[in-house]
């Protein structure tokens, strides 16, 4: 059957990169959409789109019955799920078939067998797989999963069996510590998948996380399209994925290649899916988990093979062959991507929501941009804050690491804190380099991605204020910056925990900061500004300042109470009132975005009182915990 109209389950930038190909290949699309998202890039760009409901993600794009019926009413011939939300529900993909349309996924079959851990894992040993070593039996008694732990040895990797982003997994160093961690685990992938069941797994202190792309057709082809590393990761959430992995020997990468193909030919697949695989300090690998479906970093894979990974999934759902066959897909070059995220890397990388006051996002004729929002858009509670997937493409690793740090130095958003900064000071560091980044690097702080603040950054900020603006308006138009004669500032910035005063000079040698020493700046050094907010990028490191804003009240925050971050539920409560606490104690468990934020004491002090109880939803702001003394 040709596909003429497609229906597009899903939101934000997958919904904008399906609708691309579909657009290339000539076929209709339909988007879908909640109150959150009404005027969005992906509604604007479909040729049809239709409402579904309210913010919450059963009244939108976790109900299939509507789903299903708009798709009907609009007289698609198929559903695409994208990623995340339905893409791997097999009960949806069932009922997608039973009402005639064609699922552009997996087989529910597959699905349901790969979205077990256990079952998935079982299956793998069967078919000669290499898997981890552990437990993914049935038994969930606590003390039977401890007896288990301590037979596989410390430390140990908690896993929802239903799991996946992260979510519902713990790392056990002790045994002591296991009761609590499973409890944990426990509750977050109840929260987050409806099954609180879960597996164990030997932890491997420096793990890799490499993954092989694999495509099957309903004429029993199976290809790989060569893996990736996505090993750069902060809490199980990948940042920052390349193809092809680096540092792989010949035999080792075929060996990978050649049991993802195995592993896809024993569960009679069909589509696009990822086999994901941990790899050892010794080079020795083992299978993981399965994605049924198109993942979000398949765009590295599409740029060192030249194939469009969702042009070959309608093909497949037409019940096409494969475009090519294994001998016909070749690797050139080397592709990064980085996903740029609306959060808070200082601060336990806590989401940033709001409006995008202005956003820039740079490629060039090797890359490309992938973004579900523009400016003005809002960055919303209810949904992912990833905005927006850098991707760079090289005919070597070292040149698509200089490409990819132009994209990110000629990147800028302002409105909401992104991790901009951060991803540059990760692709410039040596461990990059030198592909030396572990799973756990970045939670293990094993590498420093603090830097202080040169002179030579403030140099470059009075640069182009000098340039921009006329002498005698600048007070007027960046508060806090004091005109001393024609040639000298003072600068007053605010910087992520304090507020900081320069002396600025200039002269035909250049400027001289705080009395240091002379720096004029290059063309390599970049300064955006909108309103009271700037950031400078210097040596490829990014650093963000607030200028005082002379317009606006300042509200001094207040030490003897704990505020919301953000809108939540309350999920635990640590304290009791009368209490003493130390700076650093955990408070309270909220749940946000998917999320649990242990809510810490900044300071030491008693418990005055507790504003909330558990299951209680709380506003942003909102008080939580009074202290006093």
């Amino acid at each position: 059957m040709s596909i003429k109209k497609i229906l597009i389950a899903n939101r934000g930038e997958i919904a904008v990169r399906i609708i691309e190909t579909c657009r290339r290949l000539g076929i209709r699309t339909v988007a879908v959409y909640s109150d959150a998202d009404r005027y969005s890039k992906a509604v604007n760009m479909a040729d049809e789109a239709v409402y579904l409901g309210g913010v919450s993600l059963s009244d939108s794009y976790l109900n299939a019955q509507k789903i299903i019926q708009a798709a009907r009413d609009c007289d698609a011939d198929a559903i695409h799920p994208g990623y995340g939300f339905l893409s791997e529900q097999a009960d949806f993909a069932e009922q997608v078939d039973q009402a005639g349309l064609i699922f552009i996924g997996a087989p529910a079959e597959a699905m349901r067998l790969m979205g077990s851990k256990s079952a998935a894992k079982q299956t793998m040993l069967a078919a000669g797989v290499p898997c981890v070593p552990g437990y993914q039996d049935d038994n969930q008694d606590a003390d039977l999963l401890l007896k288990e732990a301590i037979n596989i040895g410390f430390p140990v990797l908690i896993k929802a069996v239903s799991g996946g982003g992260g979510k519902g997994m713990k790392i056990v160093e002790h045994a002591d510590d296991f009761e609590k961690q499973l409890s944990s685990a426990q509750r977050e992938a109840r929260n987050a998948f409806g099954d609180d069941r879960v597996i164990l797994e030997k932890y491997i202190t420096r793990p890799k996380h490499i993954e092989v792309q694999v495509f099957a057709d309903s004429q029993g082809q199976v290809v790989h399209l060569y893996e990736r590393d996505c090993s750069t990761q902060r809490r199980y959430q990948k940042i920052i994925e390349e193809a092809p992995a680096a540092g792989l020997g010949d035999e080792l990468r075929q060996a990978m290649q050649q049991a993802a193909v195995k592993a896809t030919q024993a569960i009679d697949y069909r589509g696009a899916g990822t086999i994901e695989f941990i790899l050892d300090d010794d080079q020795h690998f083992y299978f993981m988990e399965m994605n049924t479906r198109l993942q979000v970093e398949h765009r590295v894979t599409e740029m060192v093979t030249g194939v469009d990974l969702v042009a070959w999934q309608i093909a497949v759902a037409e019940g096409k062959p494969l475009p090519l066959s294994q001998a016909e897909i070749h690797c050139e070059g080397h592709a990064i991507q980085v996903r740029v995220y609306a959060e808070d890397t200082a601060n336990d990388y806590l989401p940033s929501t709001g409006l995008i006051e202005e956003l820039q996002l740079s490629t060039d004729a090797y890359g490309l941009v992938d973004s579900g929002v523009r400016s003005q858009d809002t960055v919303s509670i209810h949904y992912d804050p990833m905005i927006a997937k850098l991707v760079a493409w090289g005919v070597d690793r070292s040149q698509c690491i200089a490409r990819m740090q132009s994209m990110l130095n000629h990147s800028v958003v302002f409105g909401v804190t992104t991790n901009l900064a951060f991803l540059s000071a990760i692709i410039d560091s040596e461990v990059f380099r030198e592909h030396q980044i572990y799973t756990n690097s970045l939670d293990n702080k094993a590498i420093n991605l603090q830097q202080a603040i040169p002179p030579e950054v403030m140099a470059i900020l009075a640069d182009d204020l000098l340039k921009q603006n006329s002498h005698a308006s600048i007070w007027q138009k960046a508060a806090g910056w004091r005109l001393q004669g024609t040639q000298s500032l003072t600068m007053t910035m605010i910087t992520a925990d304090l507020s900081r005063t320069f002396q600025v000079e200039k002269n035909n040698e250049g400027y001289l900061v705080n009395g240091q020493h002379h720096y004029q700046p290059t063309q390599n050094d970049y300064c955006y500004r909108h309103r009271h907010h700037v950031q400078v990028i210097h040596h490829n490191q990014r650093y963000t300042f607030q200028l005082p804003n002379h317009d606006v009240q300042a509200v001094a925050s207040d030490a003897n109470a704990m505020y919301a971050p953000m809108p939540g539920k309350i999920i635990a409560i640590k304290v009791a009132e009368g209490e003493q606490v130390v700076q650093g104690d955990t408070l309270l468990i909220m749940e946000a975005m998917k999320m649990e934020l242990a809510i810490k004491a900044e300071r030491d002090g008693e418990i005055k009182s507790l504003a909330v109880v558990v299951d209680e939803q709380v506003k942003a702001d909102d008080v939580l915990v009074e202290l006093v003394p």
